[in-house]
């Protein structure tokens, strides 16, 4: 039996991280689980890497360390399966959700992704992050609020994969935020999960590359609009359909958009989501 649903997980000196993103594939069904390791050197990361090569997942090896996004489009080029999730090594899946996901995507030809909510850890407490059920191209321009999704493969290779394709040699850092605005610029849409259903869990530590790109968010976001440009001209439209409320439509450019991002900023986010008074679906 083929495997429908492909995982693909880039490694940089990873170590143990790596082997529990490989346990916790965990389906009833054949999945490629595809490793795709970054130029690592260390030891410890040499073991993880052999240790999932005998868990049976695939294994590619990148000479030197060429970041995120080339090592999943490495994964991504030796993929046959229709659907495709993109799991970081320091990441872990809920077990029986990838073929859940599948299946949402087998009943609806039209969704391009499958998507539900995401539990962040390793912190001082756990936290659910409620993520919109459409894809909203105002929200999707300001923030993303998405996470990993499961994605038709067919509709990511039409994206061009993670890859910005402007020829600036920089690391990206915001890759899923540029397929979510792909497909919003594009109309596509996805399905989601349901309310409270988790599918996956994201790790907070010190080394996620996510606390290093908030420094050079302007930035980057700067380069995010340049690759739309079709879904911020047409922003005006997007938030007149938008089914955000007024309040959140004047406060999501103020709150999100080009500005910098600070550190405590996670911890305030946290405290409004579990006292209801910023997360809207």
């Amino acid at each position: 039996m083929s495997a429908r649903v492909a995982v693909v997980i880039p490694c940089y000196e990873d170590g143990e991280l790596l082997l529990d993103a490989v346990r916790s594939v965990r389906e009833e069904e054949p999945v490629d689980v595809v490793v795709v390791d970054d130029g690592s050197q260390g030891e410890p990361t040499r073991r993880a890497l052999e240790e999932a090569e005998a868990a049976g997942a695939r294994v590619l090896r990148l000479e030197r360390n060429q970041g995120v996004v080339e090592a999943r489009m490495a994964g991504l080029a030796t993929i046959e399966a229709p659907y495709v999730f993109p799991l970081d090594s320091d990441d872990v899946l809920v077990p029986g959700t990838l073929a859940r996901m599948a299946d949402r995507l087998d009943a609806a030809p039209e969704a391009v992704a499958c998507f539900g909510d995401y539990l962040e850890f390793g912190g001082v407490r756990d936290n659910l992050r409620k993520v919109p059920e459409r894809v909203d191209p105002f929200r999707v321009a300001y923030q993303n609020e998405f996470g990993a999704p499961l994605l038709r493969r067919s509709a990511l290779e039409q994206l061009g994969g993670w890859a910005p394709g402007d020829g600036d040699p920089e690391d990206f850092g915001y890759e899923d935020w540029h397929v979510w605005m792909g497909i919003a610029e594009r109309g596509w849409q996805g399905v989601h999960l349901g309310p409270g259903v988790v599918s996956y869990k994201r790790r907070l530590h010190g080394t996620r590359r996510l606390q290093s790109d908030r420094k050079r968010h302007a930035r980057v976001y700067r380069r995010l609009r340049r690759l739309h440009p079709r879904l911020f001209g047409d922003l005006p439209a997007h938030r007149r359909r938008s089914e955000l409320s007024a309040v959140r439509k004047l406060l999501y450019p103020l709150v999100y958009g080009r500005r910098p991002r600070f550190g405590f900023e996670r911890s305030v986010r946290v405290w409004l989501d579990r006292r209801g008074l910023w997360t809207q679906r």
